[in-house]
């Protein structure tokens, strides 16, 4: 039986892709550099102490819970204290630039899904292949398109971690009840009216939670994405694998952990709010 050739013809789409369009992607990749940059340097303007009392005032600004800022205000000093916050720093900043992405790209991608059944069935197959694809797979097109580093690592998180921001937030608005929308309707609501006053409102918890399992997925590729560059705690971890460091990747491991407590906690917090 002849062998069909599919390794070869991808890899020829990617050649040609990269021979076509790598100075547009390379071109992005400088001015995205500049950005990370920026937002790094900002962040580290701030001293230490006085970020993680403002972060920690923030939890519960948005929260009212105490037990929750305490556990920010505990983790991220511990955080400090082994030495690993520039590192968290860069984590911070690669995970919002990668979350904010997914979310502007994936959340009106999962509106016109929800709104249109041709879309939906074009858009399901693509989500399925997104979300069981190997991640380390994203790093393969990622690494000739836009070098190794931070924008690499980005381009990968954003892949990988989209799906949920486009389901969830097709799923939100499908389950808004029908009569609802055939009672818009009845009262001559135009689609805009019918989706910015109705069902995205309704459709908030759930694609809220869809933006928790958004972050939850950037955070969950640090480690990964280190593989090409990325730094931050992904990068602690990697070298303490590579140097058989256990305690050092235990501690970056926490701090990962912590982070992704405190974003979790706070979220979800937002998203039961708006039930």
């Amino acid at each position: 039986m002849p062998r069909i050739p599919l390794g070869e013809v991808i890899e020829t789409f990617i050649n040609f892709l990269v021979t076509n369009f790598s100075f547009l992607t390379m071109a992005f990749t400088r001015i995205m550099e500049s950005v990370i940059s920026f937002m790094e340097n900002t962040l580290m303007l701030l001293h230490p102490l006085l970020f993680i009392i403002a972060v920690s005032a923030l939890v519960f600004w948005l929260t009212r819970k105490k037990g929750l800022s305490i556990f920010a205000l505990a983790g991220l000093l511990l955080i400090w204290n082994m030495q690993l916050w520039e590192a968290t720093v860069s984590t911070i900043t690669l995970v919002l630039i990668a979350t904010l992405t997914a979310l502007i790209i994936g959340i009106p991608i999962g509106i016109v899904a929800a709104l249109s059944h041709r879309v939906n069935r074009v858009v399901q197959p693509v989500l399925d292949v997104m979300q069981t694809m190997p991640a380390f797979v994203y790093l393969i097109p990622a690494i000739p398109f836009f070098g190794l580093g931070k924008v690499a690592a980005i381009f990968a998180t954003v892949i990988f971690s989209m799906p949920p921001a486009i389901r969830l937030t097709c799923l939100g608005i499908q389950q808004v009840p029908e009569d609802l929308v055939e009672c818009a309707d009845a009262f001559g609501s135009t689609k805009w009216q019918k989706l910015f006053k109705l069902q995205l409102p309704m459709a908030t918890p759930t694609i809220m939670a869809g933006v928790n399992q958004t972050v939850m997925l950037a955070l969950s590729m640090v480690v990964i994405a280190a593989m090409i560059g990325a730094r931050g705690l992904g990068g602690e971890v990697w070298r303490a694998i590579q140097r058989l460091q256990m305690g050092s990747g235990f501690e970056a491991g926490i701090a990962i952990v912590i982070v992704a407590i405190i974003l979790d906690r706070v979220l979800q917090h937002l998203g039961s709010k708006k039930q």
